[in-house]
């Protein structure tokens, strides 16, 4: 009986689709699992890195629903975006045919891996169905505050022609395309998630059981929480209708010291402050110069310290000492207020900076090594020590000075104590066309109105110019789309043309899935509690800020709103490796891809391969590889056994065309091991196993797997079945029992290897004679009193030191194990050479004799 991998995947797949063994229901007397992968965007093709991340979701699920678990494990699509709004433009089509035709190629791709989705479930965030309930939310945010307009500079990305998020510029450059990022001012809708920054940092504590550690870190400096005091900092001269600059700062015991002030060149004051000063134009040109820089080199150590004096100062409010204000490049909008009071005498940075521009330093804390004048400083003073010129304060430590300063500052309504958090309001306004329409109208008599609930959902033209795409928003320039009616007063208005940011559809899809047909809210709240939260969620560490944030930040908004009574919307998660790849060059070609490489030559010149390395299989790189290839080459379940086989999933996995066929030999040996004991009729065989080796090993393995399946040791658990597969296969049953033992070896062996390999298994399952299928048979037990161990292997020592192992009993009585060491050629030797002095025996462990 040949393995024809080919006719068995697509029978089964068949087979379960049509019993819908994978189709979840409430199940009130049943516990819940819900196990989730972040959702594609359905860019048309599955690659490597796709089908490891779905291989873990999906071993995951068929364990969890054959342990008696009701088991949530849908799939959808991310689908709003660029590329498919790029891809449109190149190939002159409209994204929603190139978005829809992907999905259903890769929903295609997904079921020939065989994995388990209820499909019933399915979700497409471009979706009017979908997007109908996302511009719902957005007015009912608005309408609790939580949805507010203002300009302000934005991260722009030219070639994609929209806004960037602060989390979606990486070292200055677009996290989508890789161009260069720059500072543009436009009026944008923001999210106030900073309302949330409290919660959303206290809350981590819930998740610490559940979530990687250097995620939970990643997000806590995200969110950077500081305590400090806000303080008041008058202007000599009001400007632009402003007294006074307020500062943040976690240092208030060195007030008194502040000998100038640094603003951010895209604080509002920035330009205001020095017009018509002489100094006007060369502030101008710095801020624009500034404004354009990347924000995280800014504030790099090694980045030279550059600032302009804008010609105006401030007034100490402790001191009333007159202090020159600054436009300096390593001060940021996204920390504290965008201006930075500078102590040049402690903070070293502010030291580089005075000393460059020639400002005066004043010492307020010192130490019995403190230099008595501040010119006599070769470095700030930055350790604890004694406050100094301070006034009222000289004589106490600094530490204790800190909050005595902040109550004068308090007392005086000068300042306050106060916390500040790094984390900004997230912008969503996108000047593009594929995204979520703001369902809002401009009217000139009624300003801002909601568009109303019965024209929900506001739906994207057809007819749109994709050669007006880089003059803003294409929306703007739709000669149509636009002009509307004002809902309130019927005047002539404009519809808000710009989409949201497509992480807000991430930011809910997983609530959506609980109900996705339901047409009344977002979902229904009885079907969410039941299903929430994610109790275990798989996905890239690339998405430990932005997404992983934003989905936190919706989860507690929506619990506010009434939709749900959850506070974390993932209890567990992990973030698995990337597939990387051994990529080899030769003289004539650039960097080639292992099946490209034979016997260390390359295949299209014949000359020997120079170098190699190992890099990331992405589409960028052009170095994927096609699931569908090997699928049709080896099989789905061969690929799906080779991507977890390797390496533990939050590890990098590399591909190898010679480890996949391995597995495929593996998935072909196990086959006629089963296929030759139903030959043979080791299955119809009504007798007791014999307690044989092979069963002991098998009982002991499923004990070891079962474990191991929880803790996602996904290599160890295929290491265990090799070892089981390989002593079958090294034996050969005499007698009725030792036969009855082969065979039940073999159907414990499917059973852990079915989640890997479920189509074979369950054909396999199926030649051995059960008429149920092994997806919804339970998973078995193990015997305990088969595995357990007669003997153990006694350590023992001499004076401390390893001098034997010795196999005894597990019964066996201290004088008996005495007894056996005597005997114990290696140890006898000692014994003559002195007295025993004592015999120290741990249990189960170990024996050390003193001699």
């Amino acid at each position: 009986m040949e393995y024809n991998f080919t006719s068995i995947e697509k029978d089964w797949q068949k087979t379960w689709e049509t019993a819908e063994v994978f189709t979840s229901k409430v199940k009130e007397d049943m516990e819940k699992f819900y196990v989730l992968e972040m959702f594609p965007y359905p860019s048309g093709k599955l690659h490597m890195g796709h089908v490891r991340n779905y291989s873990i979701g999906d071993v995951t699920a068929r364990c969890k629903r054959r342990m008696g678990k009701n088991v949530l494990y849908p799939m959808g699509w991310d689908a709003f975006g660029l590329p498919a709004e790029n891809a449109a433009m190149k190939a002159n089509v409209h994204p929603a045919n190139w978005t829809y035709s992907n999905i259903d190629q890769m929903r295609q791709q997904l079921k020939a891996l065989g994995y388990s989705y209820d499909w019933n479930r399915e979700i497409a965030t471009c979706h009017p169905d979908y997007f109908k309930w996302e511009q719902r939310i957005f007015q009912q945010m608005l309408d609790k505050k939580l949805v507010y307009r203002k300009s302000s500079y934005v991260n722009w990305c030219n070639d994609c022609a929209t806004v960037l998020a602060n989390e979606q510029v990486e070292n200055g450059q677009c996290w989508r395309c890789g161009s260069e990022v720059e500072q543009k001012e436009l009026i944008q809708w923001f999210f106030r998630i900073t309302d949330y920054a409290s919660e959303l940092l206290r809350d981590l504590d819930k998740l610490k059981d559940g979530w990687p550690e250097k995620v939970l870190t990643m997000q806590k400096n995200w969110i950077g929480e500081s305590h400090g005091a806000m303080v008041t900092f008058r202007l000599e001269e009001s400007c632009n209708n402003t007294d006074s600059i307020d500062v943040f700062t976690t240092r208030a015991d060195t007030l008194f010291g502040v000998t100038f002030m640094s603003i951010a060149a895209e604080h509002p004051l920035a330009l205001e402050l020095a017009k018509g000063t002489s100094a006007e134009n060369e502030v101008c040109d710095f801020v624009l110069k500034v404004r354009n820089e990347d924000k995280i080199k800014r504030t790099s150590e090694d980045y030279e310290k550059e600032g302009i004096f804008t010609g105006k100062y401030a007034i100490n409010p402790l001191t009333g000492d007159r202090i020159p204000v600054y436009v300096a490049n390593f001060v940021l909008m996204d920390y504290g207020t965008g201006a930075v009071m500078a102590v040049p005498a402690h903070d070293q940075r502010d030291f580089d900076f005075a000393r460059k521009y020639k400002i005066p330093l004043k010492i307020v804390i010192r130490d019995q090594n403190t230099p008595e004048h501040p010119e006599m400083m070769t470095e700030a003073f930055v350790e604890d020590g004694i406050m100094c010129n301070s006034q009222e304060f000289d004589g106490t430590p600094n530490r204790e000075g800190i909050g005595a300063v902040v109550n004068r500052l308090s007392n005086e309504g000068l300042g306050k104590m106060t916390v500040n958090y790094r984390l900004r309001d997230w912008g969503i306004s996108r000047q593009r066309y594929w995204g979520t329409p703001i369902p809002m109208i401009h009217c000139d008599k009624c300003g801002l109105v909601k568009v109303p609930d019965n024209e929900l959902p506001v739906t994207l033209p057809d007819d749109i110019n994709w050669q007006d795409h880089k003059s803003g928003s294409p929306l703007a320039a739709h000669p149509t789309w636009k002009h509307v009616k004002c809902p309130e007063c019927g005047s002539d208005a404009l519809r808000d043309c710009d989409t949201m940011d497509t992480f807000v559809e991430s930011s809910w899809y997983f609530l959506r899935y609980t109900s996705p047909r339901f047409d009344h809210a977002p979902f229904q709240k009885n079907e969410a509690n039941y299903w929430m939260g994610v109790d275990q969620y798989i996905g890239g560490v690339e998405h430990a800020v932005m997404h992983l944030l934003y989905a936190r930040f919706f989860t507690k908004v929506l619990r506010d709103l009434g939709y749900v009574d959850i506070d974390e919307p993932f209890k567990r998660l992990l973030t698995q490796g990337m597939v990387t790849m051994v990529t080899s060059k030769c003289e004539n070609h650039d960097w080639l891809l292992p099946s490209e490489v034979e016997n260390g030559k390359c295949i299209h010149c014949g000359n020997d391969v120079v170098s190699g390395r190992v890099e990331k299989m992405s589409k960028s790189k052009k170095n994927v590889v096609d699931p569908l290839q090997y699928i049709e080459k080896y099989g789905a379940d061969t690929v799906r056994f080779f991507m977890l086989s390797d390496s533990p999933p939050e590890r990098d996995l590399e591909w190898s065309d010679n480890a996949v066929e391995g597995s495929h030999k593996f998935i072909q040996k196990v086959w006629k091991l089963f296929v030759k004991a139903h030959s043979r009729g080791y299955f119809d065989l009504d007798c007791t196993p014999s307690p044989v080796s092979v069963l002991k090993t098998a009982h002991k393995a499923l004990k070891k797997v079962t474990s191991d399946m929880d803790r996602f040791h996904f290599n160890t658990v295929i290491a265990e079945i090799r070892v089981l597969f390989n002593e079958i296969s090294a034996m050969e049953p005499e007698t009725d029992g030792e036969k009855a033992a082969y065979a039940s070896a073999l159907i414990t062996g499917i059973h852990m290897l079915n989640p890997f390999a479920p189509h074979m298994t369950e054909e396999l399952w199926k030649i051995a004679g059960n008429s149920s299928m092994l997806v919804n048979t339970p998973w078995p037990q193990w015997d305990e009193e088969l595995i357990k161990e007669n003997t153990f292997l006694l350590i023992v020592q001499v004076n401390g030191k390893l001098r034997d192992r010795i196999e005894v009993g597990v019964n066996s009585s201290k004088e008996e194990i005495e007894s056996v060491i005597r005997e114990s050629p290696k140890i006898q030797e000692f014994l003559s050479a002195g007295p025993l002095k004592k015999f120290i025996y741990v249990p189960g462990r170990l024996v050390n004799l003193v001699i």
